[in-house]
């Protein structure tokens, strides 16, 4: 039975068995619909000829649902007390994302933030309250506490004060507030930084990448099933066991890089980590509406061009791929996907819809996710290599 109140005191960086817990589950759950909302906004976009004008909105709605996320996991791993208004404020958090995915399709069609912003309202107040209990009850990160929710509260007048901008002023107040955003950590931090737990922070990052990943086989589920209305074909099948090898692959790459020790030894370097997943995860997002049009292109006829449809999968998976080594070389001492092979499998992918007069959409996806299969074995082939060599040296 928890406790009706604890003290918000920060937590040990080095306690033992820190694990995700069955709050921040429920909690990544919420995240599903909003996650699911913008991927859906998106290839629609992209099938009715509108990929360009989609991106703008897909990357800022994006990262209002990435930061929420963020702050709450890097605030948990610091001050999770696992009491009743801890509970109920994380509660108050779940109802604002559910309240700003509802408010994805208008941001999309639109350009309405109205929705998004008061979703993203109700979620600061949930995490700011947290943090003012935490400068009531622990005077050693009292400081530190006291200037995030400082900071988050000036941030997010911003946000509303936003809303009463003109539409082209949207853009650029919407690019200030992201830097006011993430320069509020390295403020706040300058008092004392939180004590994050390295372990617990990998673990929740993998977590939502799983998350992410799963929506994209929704997705492409969900497209599958339309598909199968007009009849069972080898286009179907092909287009669908590639979008689930390209998936599969990508969670292997992902997982294949120690994060938890990269954290623990690069403490300094975080932020870099932490701020490049924005566009790791915007990108993981992005592949699911790819694999999405790719099934659709099967049995509907697409307003966007082969080359657009091409490059609506071949760039995020460049993306991604790309992005797996820039943020893990600084953190570890030796990246899993060998640094040449990254380069040359990200050039070839984005080469690839070129190739869609004569390939066709399906058999640009096809080697696009050969490709990445190609990458993985030969990560796990280079990794073997400097194991063997490893025991060599020490035999």
């Amino acid at each position: 039975m928890n406790a009706l109140r604890s003290r918000v005191v920060a937590r040990d960086i080095d306690e033992p068995h820190r694990k995700t817990t069955p709050l921040e589950l429920l909690f990544d759950l919420t995240f599903v619909v909003a996650v699911a909302s913008v991927v859906a906004q998106l290839a629609h976009a992209i099938e009715v000829g509108h990929a360009f004008e989609a991106i703008g909105p897909f990357l800022m709605v994006f990262f209002t649902i990435w930061w929420a996320w963020n702050q709450f996991t890097w605030l948990a791993s610091a001050y999770d007390t696992d009491d009743v208004p801890y509970r109920l404020f994380t509660m108050l958090q779940m109802g604002g994302i559910l309240v700003l995915a509802a408010g994805v399709p208008m941001a999309f069609d639109d350009g309405n933030f109205a929705a998004v912003t008061a979703g993203y309202l109700i979620l600061r107040l949930g995490l700011i309250a947290t943090l003012l209990r935490a400068v009531k009850d622990d005077p050693d990160t009292r400081a530190t506490a006291g200037r995030y929710a400082l900071g988050i509260g000036v941030v997010q007048v911003g946000w509303l004060l936003r809303l009463l901008l003109p539409a082209e002023l949207a853009m650029p107040s919407f690019l200030v507030l992201v830097v006011a955003e993430l320069a509020v950590p390295l403020w706040a931090d300058r008092a004392k930084r939180l004590s994050w737990h390295p372990h617990h922070i990998a673990e929740r990052y993998g977590k939502f990448t799983i998350l992410v990943l799963g929506e994209s086989v929704l997705a492409a589920t969900i497209a599958v099933q339309e598909a199968l209305q007009e009849g069972l074909s080898p286009s179907l099948v092909t287009a669908s066991v590639a979008g689930l090898v390209l998936l599969f692959s990508l969670w292997w790459l992902y997982f294949s890089e120690p994060a938890a020790e990269g954290l623990e030894n690069r403490r300094d370097r975080y932020l870099f980590w932490n701020y490049g997943h924005y566009f790791l995860y915007a990108a993981l997002a992005a592949v699911g509406a790819g694999i999405e049009i790719a099934v659709r292109s099967v049995t509907s006829d697409l307003e966007s061009s082969e080359l657009v449809v091409g490059y609506s999968l071949a760039l995020p998976v460049a993306l991604v791929i790309l992005l797996l080594w820039i943020l893990h070389a600084p953190m570890v001492e030796r990246v899993s996907i060998p640094r040449t092979a990254t380069v040359i499998a990200a050039v070839a992918i984005l080469a690839l819809p070129f190739a869609a007069g004569s390939l066709g959409t399906i058999g640009v996806a096809v080697a696009i996710a050969a490709v990445t299969v190609v990458l993985l074995f030969v990560a796990l082939l280079s990794g073997r290599m400097h194991a063997n060599a490893l025991e060599s040296a020490e035999g």
